[in-house]
């Protein structure tokens, strides 16, 4: 049985394209996936974003426990409504989910988890808790919309006379029972907006009125790949370590401070890690698609984890996971036929500009 998000009427009515996904009811697109994505770049559009898990750690070792849970350091928040990126490990150092937590106010921070990791996100965040003094809440009644690309500030503050555009950079706060964060999966600035279900077609129709475009999960997942985010469960598993998945970033090791997954890390470190990240750009002859060999010319392998037709490049682009000894020509195995790729560092695209460096050195 599928899960319906409160916002489910408006994307009918919206003659949105339903699709399954990790068991919620959520539409690819609803006219054009090319024309969604162009719109985001150039102006602004609008996710649907309720199927995400919303959950509120409240107590006094909140913060001793996230300290302990995430591979990135809680302590990195200086001020109160600020974001942090990080990974949930496990024992091994693979990715259990990765996920953004923001600190609310005092001992009360909020995280936001992946849907279809949902259950043993939960069954590690509860096992692991149990030496803490907190308190874990799913909020189910709340939705969350993503309201993306550059004309997004300006367009929120007109449809609810609100003002923003004051938010940091992957900050947030509450405006009545609203969360309002400076945050998203696009690569463009834009907002977050976690509020109670009932309210969301509101916020939904105020949005339609002033111009921002809805946009589905085909266009949401083209321009995360260009802006270089990882997708869980493609990009990164339980068995990739963050230093495979380009996520070497959002681990903190250097201190003194223990948490799940250090150790196997430092030992990884120590042994050298065999597995890099990449970014693979095909300027003709078709597009590349997950699962596809990547080969070297001494014959060493690696695979494409996300791969897609980029509209703001006009060509193919790619994230790969490849041997760290691989070098030279790269090309990637369509259908039995070497198709050659060009290496670069990813991001491709950023706030509408293609951005990418070619990588040289593989």
């Amino acid at each position: 049985m599928t899960h319906k998000t409160p916002l489910y009427d408006m994307h009918l009515q919206l003659n949105g394209s339903m699709v399954d996904f990790c068991g919620w009811e959520l539409p690819i697109h609803y006219t054009s996936q090319l024309q969604e994505h162009q719109f985001v770049r150039q102006a602004a559009g609008m996710f649907d974003v309720s199927h995400m898990n919303v959950v509120d750690l409240k107590g006094q070792d909140s913060k001793k426990f996230l300290e302990y849970l995430l591979a990135n350091d809680i302590n990195k928040l200086t001020f109160e409504g600020q974001a942090l990126y990080s990974c949930l490990l496990n024992e091994k150092g693979g990715v259990i989910d990765d996920l953004i937590v923001y600190w609310i106010a005092a001992d009360h921070y909020r995280l936001v988890l992946n849907a279809a990791t949902h259950d043993k996100d939960m069954a590690w965040i509860n096992h692991h808790a149990n030496q803490f003094h907190l308190t874990i809440q799913e909020q189910p009644n709340l939705a969350m919309i993503a309201v993306q690309g550059p004309k997004a500030i300006a367009l929120f503050q007109q449809a609810t006379r609100l003002s923003v555009e004051d938010l940091k950079p992957f900050s947030g706060r509450f405006e009545k029972t609203n969360w309002i964060a400076r945050t998203g999966y696009t690569g463009e600035d834009g907002l977050e907006i976690i509020l109670p279900a009932n309210d969301a077609p509101v916020l939904w129709q105020k949005l339609l009125k002033v111009g921002v475009r809805p946009c589905g999960l085909g266009a949401r997942d083209t321009l995360r790949l260009e802006a270089g985010m990882n997708l869980y469960g493609h990009d990164m598993n339980e068995t990739t370590l963050p230093y495979e998945a380009g996520l070497a970033w959002t681990v903190a090791c250097k201190n003194d401070r223990e948490f799940i997954g250090k150790t196997a890390l430092l030992m990884a470190k120590a042994k050298g890690i065999q597995y890099k990240f990449i970014g693979l750009l095909l300027e003709k002859g078709g597009v590349l698609r997950e699962g596809q060999k990547v080969i070297d010319d001494s014959g060493r392998e690696g695979i494409i984890t996300s791969g897609s037709f980029s509209p703001t490049l006009n060509c193919s682009i790619a994230l790969a996971k490849v041997p760290d000894t691989m070098s030279g020509q790269l090309s990637v195995d369509r259908r039995g036929k070497l198709l050659s790729v060009k290496v670069v560092e990813p991001p491709f695209v950023r706030n509408g500009k293609v951005v990418y460096k070619e990588n040289s050195n593989v």
